[in-house]
């Protein structure tokens, strides 16, 4: 599977890369290693579902940040400012305010995890 980058570039797809990019959002919260791969297997299957050979970089970032949102949403705010490149501080505000009001798993979408570990 390759992944079309925003400037219409390719690279292989590398679990390792979203791995390390959800480590990074998750240091020093209280999401585990096995949150993070269920986090990165939920994508992977959703991706190998809609795509066959290619995958846009925003599907996977999207997804990313959907399944990460619902676990912890400090880490989904720092994934946020990286992968959406927010162009001010009040941009970044805005999405922190909305995740604040947001209930963590939506009425009609169930948590992605049932435990807290």
């Amino acid at each position: 599977m390759s992944v079309i980058k925003k400037d219409n570039s390719r690279e292989p797809y590398s679990r390792q890369k979203v791995i390390a990019g959800l480590q990074k959002a998750c240091s020093k919260r209280a999401v585990s290693n096995e949150q993070i791969r269920r986090i990165v297997e939920a994508c992977e299957e959703e991706m190998f579902r809609q795509f066959e050979r290619e995958v846009p970089s925003k599907f996977i970032g999207d997804t990313v940040s959907q399944y990460l949102r619902g676990v912890d949403k400090i880490a989904y705010v720092r994934f946020a400012t990286v992968y959406h490149n927010f162009n001010d501080l009040g941009e970044l505000i805005k999405e922190a305010n909305e995740v604040k009001d947001a209930p963590v798993a939506g009425p009609s979408q169930k948590p992605l995890f049932d435990d807290k570990a």
